[in-house]
């Protein structure tokens, strides 16, 4: 026989331990089985060294309270329900999470209870699961608002996520209203005047807020139209709506949720209307997967978790009794700015998927004609964090958008660019992240490899391996930009002159941020001619000139081409152009893309044919020729290759210009204009 504990338990060998009880406790601390209670529950009203001693004998008798014990006396489960009406959704699984990290701090454990989204059943679903535990967490109640003042009654206590209550019960809710003026306001920044609002379930208060967000912004913008879609909470309401969005001629969705937004841009991708080249989409919540979505999806960050976590405090404040009261509190939601959102576009009609599935061509509105007298102006705005320098021409025809690249995925290598480029009669000649190359933004300087660095984005073409993605995408920053007069002798040409000149220091930092090169940006724009009798210039001139100091060591300059793969001799200033309907090359050396590519033309110019309007864009190298990296059959693009068969070798103080000109023209050019013209833009030439 083995002697027991002080309480007289006892085991014999190969049989199994006997639990202490709270009697064993109370025997061998010599003290009640109540003030043994009291200890084990952390009151106050102990003795210090009773309760010592008490904790000692619970210890060496190995005592662990029974929580269904505890729970039978103190009336209590230890347990809360959270009830919401879609588990699906990954903001309500991110509240949930939230709360049951908080509850499990405090020993309680959490059920869950999904309505489904029927209003019909909410308040029987909540009144059940309220007499399974001890309090209720209601997540964005469906029900109105006397049903809801009933059950707040009978289910008390409660807290609740997402819905006001007028004081009836603590309540945390998100300032939706803000977020659809933040969202709103952001659109119309970029243009955007006709937006449509795909709602929510038809008794939400989310959605309710939203609304008010809106009505806001229509007072604020007295030429701004919001048009309004019923949808739903899901993708699946998204991707159903897609059509009815097209129709509306909106060039902005707002969509009552990320999963919405998911569902359209899974709609107008398969009707093939590029985002946000033909429409932009935003969302609501900011759930985990909007950045990764395709394009990185535009919303308003909501703190789902904390809300989670803050519920879980409120009402852990109403059911113990040494806590501090309970009270509601207000979130306010943060404009996430990613790629689905753009300037609205210009240019020629879409045609988009009706309702019974045909095809409709939407007619874009008449762009006015430019006089020749109006030079195109720069537009920087005085704060910071304003959306982009833009290029306006005549009565504020947008020509150019210049984007700080601050938005791009990190694989892309972030880098200033201007985007869109539009023609005098409001036609796009660039492309922003297409399908065929995501890291492909408008018109900027790209190179696939500075001291190892990719500064293109994308993989990088490792010889004997091929295409690889390494973790060497550098970035460059704008250290500032400003408008500089340009001086009275470089006015003269074959323009009407150019008397302003956007002007930004753009800092090249490797993949671990140290710096590579510092770059001197300059950007002049002016009008072409007016041919005798013509009422407005045929076109418009955009000069990019740019010097990369090696001011922080030497530079070695290299391609995919210098590395392995003969003709890929790409890096530099680029132009992505649109896919159009036909797109023809023309150059020196001939017609087509094999002609021009590789060659030392002093121009190329690509000739596009889009909706039954005819484009050229004539791209000319004004000093220094390169060769042409250039395509047109996969995609239209083209800029002059620094490192087309062979590194290049910049050493430390060096420099290295980079010039390009181009022409946008509403017509279709031959090549024998494409020469004069060209012949005129360079160096050499009146320019």
């Amino acid at each position: 026989m083995v002697s027991g504990s002080a309480g007289g338990t006892s085991q014999r060998a190969g049989q199994r331990r006997v639990t202490a009880t709270i009697g064993d406790v109370a025997t061998a601390a010599g003290v009640s089985r109540a003030t043994v209670s009291r200890v084990m529950n952390g009151r106050s009203t102990v003795d210090a060294a009773i309760a010592e001693r008490v904790r000692g004998a619970a210890a060496s008798l190995s005592y662990r309270p029974s929580n269904a014990a505890r729970s039978l006396a103190l009336g209590r489960t230890q347990t809360v329900a959270l009830v919401v009406p879609d588990l699906g959704n990954p903001v309500f699984q991110q509240i949930l999470r939230g709360v049951m990290d908080g509850a499990a701090e405090d020993g309680y454990r959490v059920l869950v209870a999904d309505t489904v989204e029927d209003d019909q059943q909410e308040g029987a679903i909540a009144l059940e699961a309220r007499m399974r535990c001890d309090a209720l967490v209601l997540v964005s109640p469906r029900i109105g608002d006397a049903e809801l003042s009933a059950l707040i009654a009978d289910v008390e206590p409660v807290v609740l996520v997402n819905r006001e209550t007028g004081g009836a019960a603590p309540s945390l809710v998100v300032d939706y209203e803000d977020a659809a003026l933040q969202v709103v306001e952001h659109l119309v920044a970029l243009g955007h005047r006709r937006i449509v609002y795909l709602g929510g379930p038809v008794r939400s208060a989310s959605d309710e807020l939203r609304r008010a967000g809106l009505a806001r912004a229509r007072r604020q913008y007295a030429d701004l139209e919001i048009l309004d879609l019923p949808a739903g909470p899901d993708i699946q309401a998204g991707h159903a709506a897609a059509p009815a969005v097209l129709a509306t001629r909106a060039t902005a969705a707002v969509a009552f949720n990320d999963l919405v937004a998911f569902g359209l841009l899974a709609g107008l991708n398969e009707a093939g209307v590029a985002v946000p080249a033909d429409i932009s989409v935003a969302g609501f919540d900011d759930i985990e997967l909007s950045r990764y979505a395709t394009p990185a999806l535009t919303t308003v960050a909501v703190p789902q978790a904390e809300l989670g976590r803050h519920a879980w405090r409120e009402l852990h404040a109403v059911i113990d009794d040494d806590a501090h009261p309970a009270s509601s509190a207000r979130f306010t939601p943060s404009l996430e700015v990613r790629g689905s959102t753009g300037p609205v576009p210009q240019g020629p009609e879409r045609v988009h998927v009706t309702d019974d599935g045909g095809a409709v061509v939407v007619q874009r509105e008449e762009i006015p004609t430019v006089p020749p007298t109006a030079p195109p102006r720069w537009s920087v705005p005085t704060d910071p964090d304003a959306d982009a320098v833009v290029l306006t021409v005549g009565d504020g025809l947008e020509l150019v958008r210049r984007d700080a690249g601050d938005r791009m995925p990190k694989v892309h290598a972030r880098r200033p660019y201007l985007h869109p480029v539009h023609t005098l009669g409001g036609v796009p000649l660039t492309d922003v992240s297409p399908v065929d190359h995501r890291h492909h933004y408008g018109v900027g300087i790209a190179v696939p490899d500075v001291n190892g660095t990719s500064h293109w984005g994308g993989r990088t073409f490792i010889e004997d391996v091929g295409p690889t993605l390494l973790k060497n995408h550098g970035r460059q920053t704008s250290e500032g930009v400003r408008v500089e007069a340009t001086p009275a002798g470089a006015r003269t040409g074959s323009g009407a002159g150019a008397d302003e000149a956007l002007v930004e220091d753009v800092l090249w930092s490797d993949e671990h941020g140290d710096p590579q090169l510092r770059e001197e940006r300059r950007i002049t724009a002016r009008l072409l001619p007016q041919v005798p009798g013509a009422a407005a210039a045929p076109g418009w001139v955009l000069d990019w000139r740019s010097t990369l100091h090696a001011d922080h060591g030497p530079l070695e300059i290299r391609s995919p081409a210098t590395n392995g793969r003969p003709g890929a001799g790409y890096g530099g200033l680029f132009w992505r152009l649109p896919i159009a309907e036909s797109t023809k090359v023309l150059s020196t050396a001939g017609t087509g893309e094999s002609r021009a590519h590789g060659s030392t033309s002093p121009w190329v110019a690509f000739v596009q044919q889009q909706g039954g309007r005819s484009t050229t864009l004539l791209l000319v190298q004004p000093s220094q020729v390169r060769p042409w990296f250039l395509r047109s059959a996969e995609y239209p693009g083209a800029g002059p290759a620094l490192a087309w068969d062979s590194p290049l070798l910049v050493p430390d103080g060096g420099s290295v210009q980079l010039d390009l000109v181009a022409v946008l023209l509403d017509s279709a050019l031959t090549g024998m204009a494409a020469a004069a013209l060209a012949a005129d833009l360079t160096d050499g030439g009146r320019r």
